[in-house]
C-alpha cells in the first residue's frame, strides 16, 4: 500500500489521504511539535479537540531522556504520551547541527556532548533507525547532515553528499514494519544539488520526502523556490514534508508549490510572547487596545479558547503573570494552523486554491504593514 493517495489538485497544490499505523492524514496537514514527548502547555485531549491529527516528537531529545528503553517498555511512545494520533519523529540531526558547539560530523555520523550533563554519544544512519524503531513512531525520519545557511557551494556539496550516503545506510538498515521511513533532501540554496539530491533519493524509494536545511537564516524567497523545485524532483505518489516551517504565510505559499505536511514550534513560541495569530493577522495581547476588548481572539475560529475566553481576559492574564494565558493562545493558535491547511484543503478540493491564496496572503501581507 502507497503512503499517500492524491485526491485532488489546485494547480500544484495537493489535497490527499496519508496512510499511517494510526489513521489516515488528511492533508495539506500542520503539525505541532512536542520536542520533549509533549506539546508546550497543551495535553493530548486538548491537541484532538483543536483538531490536530499527527505530532512530531524529538528523537535526540527522548533519546538523552527519558531514553528509548522506558519508552519501549512503556508500549512505545503513544502510551508514554498518552497520544492516540499519529506521530511522527525526526533523526535528531537538526538537533546536532543547532547545538554544534557541542558536536562534531564525519561519514560516519554525529559525536555529540550532552547538553543535559556532557556526556558523549554517537549518532550513525542505523543507530537512529533503531531508535525511532523503538520508540514505534509512525513516521521516522533518517540522519542528514543539516548544513547551516550561507555556506558555498562547495561545502553544500559535501553536506547533500554525505546526507545522500547516510540515507542510503539507513535504507539498508530498515525491516519489514508499518512504521513509514522518510529521506530528507538537503542543498542548501543551490538549485542543481537540490535536484541532484531529490533524484538520488527518489531512486531509493522512501514512503515519503522531507525537505531539509531550509529557513535556518537564508532569505524566505530563496527557502519557497527551493521547496517548489524539491517538488518537481520529488515522486508525485510520495508524501512532501517541509521541515520547520509555521508561519501562516510560508504555510500557504508552500501548500501552493506542492508541500503537504508542516510542523513548527511557531504557535506554541508565539503564545508564550502573547502573539495570537487571527484570520485578520497577528494580534500582540501585550497591547493596551486588548485590555478592554472582550471580543474573542477570532471570530471565526471554534477552538476551546476562542468559545470561552475574551482578548481582554488573556490579555489580563498575560499581564498578571498567569500561565493560564500562554496555555489558552497556544491552544488557538494551534487550532489556527490546523484549521488553516484544513482550509486550504477544502479550496483545493472545491477548485478555488488560487482566489483562496490569494485572499488569505493579502490578510497577513496588511498586518505585516500595520
Amino acid at each position: 500500500m502507497t503512503a499517500l493517495t492524491l485526491e485532488s489538485r489546485g494547480g500544484l497544490a495537493r489535497a490527499g489521504r496519508l496512510h499511517t499505523a494510526h489513521g489516515d492524514i488528511e492533508t495539506p496537514v500542520f503539525m505541532p511539535v512536542g520536542t520533549q514527548g509533549s506539546v508546550k502547555g497543551v495535553s493530548p485531549d486538548e491537541l484532538t479537540a483543536a483538531g490536530v491529527q499527527i505530532a512530531l516528537a524529538n528523537a535526540y531529545h527522548l533519546y538523552l531522556r527519558p531514553g528509548a528503553p522506558l519508552i519501549a517498555a512503556a508500549g512505545g511512545l503513544h502510551a508514554f504520551m498518552g497520544w492516540r494520533g499519529s506521530i511522527l519523529t525526526d533523526s535528531g540531526g537538526f538537533q546536532v547541527f543547532s547545538l554544534a558547539r557541542l558536536s562534531r560530523v564525519d561519514d560516519e555520523g554525529y559525536h555529540f556532548a550532552s547538553h543535559l550533563d556532557g556526556s558523549r554519544h554517537s549518532f550513525t544512519p542505523e543507530s537512529v533507525v533503531a531508535l525511532q524503531a523503538a520508540l514505534a513512531s509512525d513516521i521516522a525520519m533518517v540522519l542528514d547532515d543539516c548544513a547551516p545557511a550561507g555556506i558555498d557551494e562547495a561545502q553544500a556539496r559535501q553536506s547533500a553528499e554525505r546526507t545522500l550516503r547516510w540515507a542510503e545506510r539507513a535504507r539498508a538498515a530498515l525491516t519489514p514494519s508499518v512504521q513509514l521511513t522518510f529521506a530528507i533532501a538537503q542543498g542548501s540554496t543551490y538549485e542543481p544539488l537540490r535536484r541532484m539530491q531529490c533524484r538520488a533519493l527518489r531512486a531509493l524509494d522512501f514512503a515519503g520526502y522531507a525537505i531539509g536545511g531550509l529557513w535556518v537564516g537564508e532569505p524566505r524567497t530563496d527557502g519557497i523556490a527551493m521547496a517548489a523545485v524539491c517538488c518537481e524532483e520529488l515522486p508525485q505518489e510520495k508524501p512532501r514534508y517541509l521541515m520547520g516551517v509555521g508561519t501562516p504565510e510560508d504555510i500557504i505559499e508552500c501548500i501552493a508549490v506542492g508541500v503537504d505536511m508542516f510542523d513548527s514550534v511557531y504557535p506554541t513560541r508565539c503564545a508564550r510572547h502573547a502573539l495570537a495569530l487571527t484570520s485578520s493577522g497577528r494580534l500582540n495581547l501585550r497591547n493596551a487596545a486588548n485590555a478592554r476588548d472582550l471580543r474573542p481572539l477570532d471570530e471565526q475560529c471554534t477552538c476551546l479558547c476562542c468559545r470561552q475566553f475574551s482578548r481582554a481576559y488573556l490579555a489580563h492574564c498575560f499581564r498578571a503573570g498567569e500561565t493560564l494565558a500562554a496555555r489558552l493562545v497556544s491552544i488557538h493558535n494551534i487550532a489556527f494552523l490546523v484549521q488553516l491547511t484544513r482550509a486550504a484543503r477544502c479550496a483545493i478540493v472545491e477548485g478555488r486554491f488560487a482566489a483562496w491564496h490569494d485572499q488569505q496572503l493579502s490578510a497577513f501581507a496588511a498586518d505585516r504593514k500595520g
